[in-house]
């Protein structure tokens, strides 16, 4: 019982791609970086990233379609954990987030064999922390007022799984996600 799909390196041909999903307003909607990305940015970001060591993003792929991003950031492999990030394609089918996280939590834990994957949300993104609740994120925190927005600040929530938690949880996750690729 596999999870359809599979997170592969991002080809230079699919940087514009890349950004085009970026600059959609439905993902900007959520993101800290609000303003559209210029090419000119965005390639001088790529070229940054791309000489990091802690640093990693994939290209979320399924029936060889590209559907979306995950980002793995400050990779700190001596208290061994990360950071991540991850949008879809704005016209994604209906269930491409949850196979994305389940693909990122595996990558974190059995290949990256790190002991926590963590992420910031901005708090009003409702559906997003439910589904990283409904895989076995814990809510660690809120920064209160933590980011300025449309001239408010908002809060930020903190959110965290540890690797035996992903181990615990896993079995369930394949299993509801299994039922629901067949019935696409």
């Amino acid at each position: 019982m596999s999870i359809s799909g599979r997170l592969r390196p991002i080809a230079d041909n699919e940087l514009d791609l890349m950004l085009s999903w970026r600059n959609a307003p439905t993902v900007r909607a959520n993101m800290y970086t609000r303003h559209e990305i210029s090419a000119e940015e965005h390639m001088a970001w790529w070229e940054r990233t791309r000489q990091r060591t802690d640093q990693y993003y994939f290209m979320y792929e399924d029936w060889s379609i590209p559907l979306g991003i995950v980002g793995f950031t400050m990779v700190d492999r001596v208290n061994s954990n990360c950071s991540w990030a991850f949008y879809a394609s704005p016209d994604a089918p209906r269930g491409t987030g949850s196979r994305m996280e389940f693909l990122a939590l595996d990558e974190v834990f059995s290949n990256m064999r790190l002991h926590k994957l963590y992420c910031e949300v901005l708090a009003f993104n409702m559906p997003v922390i439910g589904l990283h609740r409904k895989f076995g994120f814990r809510i660690e925190g809120t920064f209160r007022g933590q980011h300025l927005r449309d001239g408010a600040f908002v809060d930020i929530v903190r959110l965290g799984i540890l690797s035996q938690e992903w181990a615990h949880r896993r079995g369930a996750m394949q299993a509801v996600l299994a039922c629901s690729q067949q019935e696409r």
